[in-house]
């Protein structure tokens, strides 16, 4: 459904056209757009059947722009939103008024684009850009599911009382997976099963044998096995993915170097993070820009002067996810800036609004490193205690108290 809205001697008049969604009608609809004068182009965006549209009124000479909103949709949080924002009165709800409303907004400047820049060319990524994101979305389903599948197999082994994620770290490592085939096989010997473990594995002999002391049915045994080839055929497929990430990576592998350098931000995370926002980041005014464009600050939610809610706002849902991921590994990583936040917070806020944090910290890090290629350096382990070290000391003073100490400061002779 199409609105052409035309002013002139003070009048406004609107024309409404439906044009079907196949390629001729599309094509019909940039003439009748072209034809009618229209020069600015308003569209929201709707999951993904925006994106045939887009592209036929990209190559005509229109303004387009893609209504912006708080709600990505699944398939295009990198893309477009969903045009929450620009949605019409309640109770006009029609795809004509749809229409009509969407062009008196753009008429009067009310659409904000869905990711802001001057050029129009910059509103939606380019095809590298996509196709990276492509990629590596439809990777991380399969990595899902082959999760799955060694819960699965821990279940089977459960069920025949051997306990072996309990002595083997991977339960498809080295060790893990030799056991598991022998298993397979009919071996039931439990010092031959002991001994396919590998030498450098932390439980003894003893420990192992009592861990695979249990009763494998041929039920279990087929369980394990079938769970078994559904893994090996996903993993044939993440590295099949992972050859083509590869193939088509080097518009960003300066980028994805970069980022790599921050701590928690693996290979894998690096290229997401690449995939998800790009590298021109001419379209986020500030660090601030992106991390609310993320989701990963708390939304505005006030009323009478009361906050009511401080819970995240909703964001690119890929990208968050990857973020939260690597903020656990960086909250872990040893002599850094991230752990310290996150032990500062956690002690006052919990685990996962730390973890939160920190992830925003992470996005904050890469900003400056996709917009000007400046390398990272970690603001360290005392970054918080150098501001202010004398409330740092009435706090540990508190604490020792608490403890049942009582403790007298003397500064260290220079």
């Amino acid at each position: 459904m199409a609105c052409a809205r035309h002013k002139g001697d003070g009048n406004v008049s609107t024309q409404v056209k439906t044009f079907k969604t196949t390629t001729e009608p599309l094509i019909s609809l940039s003439n009748w757009l072209s034809s009618a004068g229209c020069t600015h182009i308003a569209m929201k965006a709707t999951g993904v059947y925006w994106e045939p549209v887009w592209l036929i009124l990209f190559d005509s000479e229109f303004e387009l722009i893609l209504a912006n909103a708080g709600v990505p949709s699944d398939r295009s949080s990198s893309l477009g939103w969903n045009a929450a924002h620009v949605k019409n009165v309640p109770g006009r709800n029609t795809d004509a008024n749809d229409a009509v409303w969407l062009a008196d907004l753009l008429a009067q400047g009310l659409i904000r684009p869905s990711v802001a820049c001057p050029e129009r060319s910059r509103r939606v990524p380019d095809e590298p850009t996509q196709q990276m994101s492509d990629l590596l979305r439809t990777r991380k389903q399969p990595a899902r599911v082959r999760a799955s599948h060694i819960q699965h197999i821990q279940k089977a082994l459960e069920d025949a009382n051997i306990k072996l994620d309990s002595v083997v770290t991977d339960l498809l490592g080295m060790s893990g997976r030799r056991i598991l085939e022998a298993l397979i096989a009919g071996q039931t010997m439990l010092q031959v099963l002991a001994t396919l473990a590998h030498r450098r594995i932390h439980a003894s002999t003893d420990e192992l044998e009592a861990a695979l002391r249990g009763g494998v049915t041929p039920h279990e045994c087929f369980l394990l096995k079938l769970h078994l080839d559904q893994i090996d055929a996903i993993d044939a497929a993440i590295a099949h993915i992972d050859q083509e990430v590869s193939a088509n990576v080097e518009p960003f592998r300066a980028a994805i170097e970069q980022l790599t350098a921050i701590p928690g931000i693996s290979p894998l995370a690096a290229q997401v993070l690449v995939a998800e926002i790009g590298i021109d980041m001419s379209r986020f005014k500030t660090a601030g820009h992106l991390i609310s464009w993320a989701g990963l600050c708390p939304k505005n939610d006030e009323s009478a002067g009361n906050r009511r809610s401080n819970r995240m706002k909703k964001g690119a849902p890929w990208l968050k996810t990857t973020l939260v991921q690597s903020a656990w590994a960086a909250s872990r990583a040893t002599e850094s800036y991230f752990q310290a936040q996150y032990h500062r917070l956690r002690s006052r806020r919990g685990s996962k609004k730390a973890v939160c944090a920190v992830a925003a910290s992470l996005l904050t890090a890469a900003y400056p490193l996709l917009k000007s290629g400046a390398p990272y350096r970690d603001l360290g382990p005392n970054h918080f205690d150098l501001p202010d070290k004398q409330k740092h000391a009435i706090r540990l003073l508190k604490r020792l108290q608490n403890l049942g100490y009582t403790v007298q400061i003397q500064p260290i002779a220079a």
